[in-house]
């Protein structure tokens, strides 16, 4: 981007010649030549060392080369200032002048030579190899031959330039270090040369066109300017790494890094999570199979039913983190009763604290409201995931459970704590315990089931609703962890309806046989399952195995609520619903029936034309809030939040 301004400070170069050649400021040719030789070379600093970089060999040698070509032109402009200004060619400050000058195309001469040997030795350090040793042993020889050594003064056209024996010696290096610079050249081959080696042409090539014209014109002295083009062409070949990209690429590499370990780690983790019930699963309807009595079946069962769960809470859970990370989990307010929250969430533990007799405290404020807004889903599962974390980690001793609030005006502020004592976490692994994936002291609970995927959803989940988690724990002695979360009032306290209602058993949904479902499925035992979930509320149930049947009996029976897959073969659900909806008079609501189950996946099939999704294994409060919608309140849209609330009022029971 810098190309452009680069070019002017040539062209203004290149018109200087010009004008040069047209006899015009002949007297300040030199001054011309180095004034604007700096000027390129101080663009190239500013581009060059500002910028991070590796400090590579290589690097440290052009940085060097750099400066003593800038040193070197400032003061050979300086002594043409001086020279025009009067100063005596005769004088021992010019001669000092002129003794610097050389030194400084020694040293340029050797830092060249160094660069050029390092890149075809491959040369990381200057102790690398001896030859840098002798390089820099005789440069020190010849910086004080110069210094002590006998110079003269050449006057041509009122110019004056050095000339003795501390010239030669300069000159005479000069050469013998540009063969030894074609050497390393041929010594490489000249196939596949690295671009590293251009500045040698270029410096050969400019120092033939100097030669040539100071023979011309012995008043032009091209030398100076010849280093200065060369090291500005150095520039574009040496390895010269942007440091914030080599940054940003290691951070990238790192992060790629801990995300395969991440991987492999949650791999791992899932193999065992999800072989550990499945095992059970597995074992437990083999023993059903066998049994010998019918409570003993029953027994199994139940342990099938357990480990399943135990499953579906593990999937949950990786569906739970996919959806915050995707950024579609919303957080969804309903009114809800807070103290039926808390207890129930008390309730699906109480039994595995009491399999560990464990003493369990429950202590819910009594000026808690009767009904909040909020997200219940969410608040519920951060609660039976603290709840649960306790449950693991605690042998003996006891869990306590405090709910305690303060209300001002319309604002609930709840302070919700689960309080253990198991065996605690080391300070240095609090910061760890919401990373997802992570299990702290694994060698002490390689036994205690988990994927470490449940305090980083419930930190997230309750930073998501506004709240926020703390954790106090010492090692060995247990942990309590507590929610801050502010929710809106929405009822302080009961009315005589509610209390009512609360006293009485709901009636289970029943439908009489006077309502018929079709479940259309290509899988035999999900088809299977289906119907035995159905059969409880006493629906007239039918079954399909593809699409196309599923078309033909839509056209010759009159169902109240189709069921559909979609991953059928031939024909999928979603495209089985696009034909049945070419009939203008089809007005079967159509629920799709699918184990598809990641996040979004509602919103696709609602905008395929399905009234209403559930995900396979089917939840049995799921599918009764589907059953009432459609077939008792016979709505013909989704689900809303308001008919959830309903629902949730009016049929809610313990399953």
């Amino acid at each position: 981007k810098y190309t452009k301004l680069i070019c002017v400070f040539f062209l203004i170069q290149n018109y200087s010649i010009i004008k040069i050649i047209g006899g015009v400021f002949m007297q300040y040719v030199n001054l011309v030549f180095s004034v604007t030789s700096f000027i390129n070379l101080l663009i190239l600093c500013i581009f060059y060392f500002p910028k991070k970089r590796l400090r590579t060999f290589e690097n440290n040698i052009y940085s060097m080369l750099v400066a003593v070509t800038i040193s070197n032109l400032i003061v050979e402009i300086l002594s043409y200032i001086a020279l025009i200004n009067g100063l005596n060619y005769e004088s021992l400050a010019y001669i000092i002048i002129m003794k610097i000058t050389l030194m400084l195309y020694l040293t340029w001469t050797i830092l060249f030579l160094t660069y050029i040997t390092s890149i075809s030795l491959k040369i990381k350090n200057f102790n690398d190899r001896h030859i840098l040793k002798v390089y820099y042993f005789l440069y020190f020889i010849l910086i004080i031959l110069i210094i002590v050594g006998p110079m003269t003064i050449l006057t041509i056209d009122n110019l004056h330039i050095p000339s003795g024996f501390c010239t030669l010696l300069v000159y005479a290096v000069a050469g013998v270090a540009t063969l030894l610079d074609i050497y390393f050249v041929f010594k490489n081959g000249i196939k596949g040369l690295d671009k590293k080696y251009i500045p040698i042409p270029f410096i050969i090539f400019f120092a033939a066109t100097a030669a040539a014209i100071q023979m011309n014109y012995p008043q032009i002295f091209l030398l100076t300017p010849v280093l200065a083009y060369t090291t500005f062409i150095m520039y574009f070949t040496i390895e010269n790494p942007d440091m914030k990209m080599v940054e940003e690429l290691n951070i990238a590499k790192q992060q790629a890094e801990k995300s395969n370990r991440a991987k492999t780690d949650f791999l791992s983790s899932m193999s065992h999570e999800i072989r550990t019930p499945l095992n059970a699963i597995v074992g437990f309807n083999e023993c059903i199979t066998e049994a010998k009595t019918l409570e003993e079946a029953k027994e199994n069962a139940k342990d099938v039913i357990t480990a399943a769960n135990t499953l579906l809470e593990t999937i949950n859970g990786i569906l739970d983190i996919s959806k915050i990370e995707s950024g579609k989990l919303e957080v969804i307010n309903v009114r809800y009763k807070p103290k039926k929250l808390f207890e129930d969430s008390v309730k699906l533990l109480e039994s595995r604290i009491m399999d560990k007799n464990l003493e369990f405290n429950v202590k819910i404020a009594e000026d808690l409201p009767y009904k909040l807004m909020g997200d219940q889903a969410n608040l519920k599962k951060c609660v039976i995931n603290l709840l649960t974390n306790a449950v693991k980690y605690t042998d003996s001793g006891s869990i306590t459970f405090h709910v305690n609030c303060v209300n001002e005006d319309n604002n609930c502020k709840m302070i919700i704590s689960v309080e253990d004592t198991g065996r605690g976490i080391k300070p240095e692994n609090i910061e760890k315990l919401f990373t997802k994936f992570q299990r702290l002291d694994e060698d002490k609970n390689s036994t205690i089931e988990g994927t470490g995927l449940g305090l980083a959803i419930t930190k997230q989940l309750i930073e998501l609703m506004g709240g926020k988690i703390v954790v106090q724990s010492v090692y060995g002695s247990g942990s309590k962890f507590t929610i801050y979360i502010a929710q809106e009032i929405v009822q302080m306290l009961p009315s005589v309806e509610n209390e009512i209602f609360s006293e009485v058993e709901p009636n289970a949904l029943t439908f009489n046989n006077n309502k018929k479902i079709l479940i259309v499925d290509d899988n035999m035992l999900n088809l299977k399952v289906a119907s035995k979930l159905l059969e409880k509320y006493n629906l007239n149930i039918d079954t399909a195995e593809s699409g196309s049947e599923c078309i033909d009996k839509v056209k010759s029976i009159k169902y109240d609520l189709i069921l559909m897959d979609d991953m059928m073969p031939k024909m999928t659900g979603t495209e089985t619903l696009h034909i049945l909806k070419q009939d203008s008079n089809f007005d079967i609501p159509v629920i799709a029936l699918t184990a598809n189950a990641l996040v979004g996946e509602r919103e696709k099939y609602l905008k395929e034309g399905f009234l209403e999704y559930l995900s396979k294994p089917i939840d049995r409060v799921e599918l009764e809030k589907c059953l009432k919608h459609f077939l008792i309140d016979n709505k013909k849209r989704p689900i809303s939040f308001d008919d959830t609330e309903a629902y949730t009022l009016d049929f809610t029971k313990e399953r």
